[in-house]
């Protein structure tokens, strides 16, 4: 286990340095923040003066080993609008971002997983198949769209939903959430369903093809033969067995409900890092992007290193021992 959490954390470690070169090279190497940042009445003086206290005068190659020895100490640089440590800013956004993630990966377990092994058990049903038809509409529209469509119905012509904002909060653990009050909650519902949609229908997919190809297997039939329960033959035998390819989809798709909810964010106002992300590239603020991206990366790391160890717990067979050698 010790081996294997080292192991990890230097893999870790070389993709961060990686990471932090290709993304850095690819905003520092775009565009001139001073051109936004300043105004066009400016002088010589004065623009070389931002250029200096920005350190833009520097070489390309000189300003990311001072960004990555500042990197290793926890400072990204402050913020080229706001004059804020970056990160300070991705910290801040960041708990309305992993709250959106986690009310929207909820929303798919708890649907995605019950109608797929539904539709596993009864393919044949008209239920069953029309779970894997809307499954397929979940695939095929656009989020952009679909919250749109939300916004219309449920704010527009409702009325019944907020289209916009994270509406009030309450304290929790000292990290302000939504979901504690009825006003947050309403304004979370939307954009976590809209955020939500295509991985329910992802969900459901792999789930029903999970419970049909355990049905084929011997230990279900011996099950059935011994004359056990449906429910414990199927909450037991089936389901327990196809947790291991869920859980690793459902891990890798929470870093990317992380990463990829700009568009909802920016749909449904909500504050969180990808509509702060939007802003700082419209302004080319620099440090700002690269903290979020780094941020992302680093999340990623460590939900795959849980995925990881949720394997040895839900299959006994496979040993983190075994995957360090």
């Amino acid at each position: 286990m010790l081996v294997f959490l080292l192991r990890r954390l230097l893999q870790s470690g070389v993709v961060l340095l990686v990471m932090s070169l290709l993304v850095f090279v690819g905003i520092y190497a775009i565009g001139n923040p001073v051109d936004i940042l300043i105004s066009p009445e400016a002088d010589q003086a004065e623009i070389a003066r931002t250029i200096a206290a920005f350190g833009l005068d520097q070489p390309l190659w000189t300003q990311y080993l001072i960004y990555l020895q500042q990197a290793v100490r926890g400072n990204f640089g402050n913020s080229f609008v706001h004059g804020t440590p970056a990160l300070a800013l991705i910290v801040q956004r960041l708990p309305a971002t992993l709250e959106l993630a986690c009310v929207a990966l909820i929303l798919a377990v708890s649907l995605g997983i019950p109608l797929g092994l539904w539709a596993g058990l009864r393919p044949a049903s008209k239920s069953g198949r029309a779970i894997m038809g809307l499954s397929i509409l979940g695939f095929s529209l656009p989020t952009f769209w679909v919250g749109l469509m939300l916004i219309m119905l449920f704010s527009v012509q409702l009325g019944w939903l907020p289209s916009n904002g994270r509406g009030a909060t309450t304290e929790l653990l000292g990290v302000p959430v939504s979901f504690l009050s009825w006003d947050g909650f309403k304004h979370l519902l939307m954009p976590a369903a809209n955020l939500a949609l295509f991985k329910i229908s992802l969900v459901i997919r792999l789930t029903r093809a999970g419970t049909q190809e355990a049905l084929l297997q011997d230990y279900v039939r011996f099950a059935r033969a011994k004359g056990l329960r449906s429910a414990r033959v199927v909450f037991v035998h089936v389901l327990k067995n196809i947790l291991i390819p869920i859980v690793t989809v459902i891990g890798l798709e929470f870093g990317s409900l992380i990463a990829f909810a700009v568009v909802t964010e920016s749909i449904f106002a909500w504050p969180g890092m990808g509509k702060l992300l939007i802003e700082s590239i419209n302004l080319l603020d620099r440090p700002v992007v690269v903290a979020y991206l780094l941020t992302v990366v680093a999340l990623f790391v460590v939900i795959n290193l849980v995925v990881d160890i949720l394997y040895s717990l839900l299959d006994p067979r496979i040993r983190l021992s075994d995957q360090a050698d």
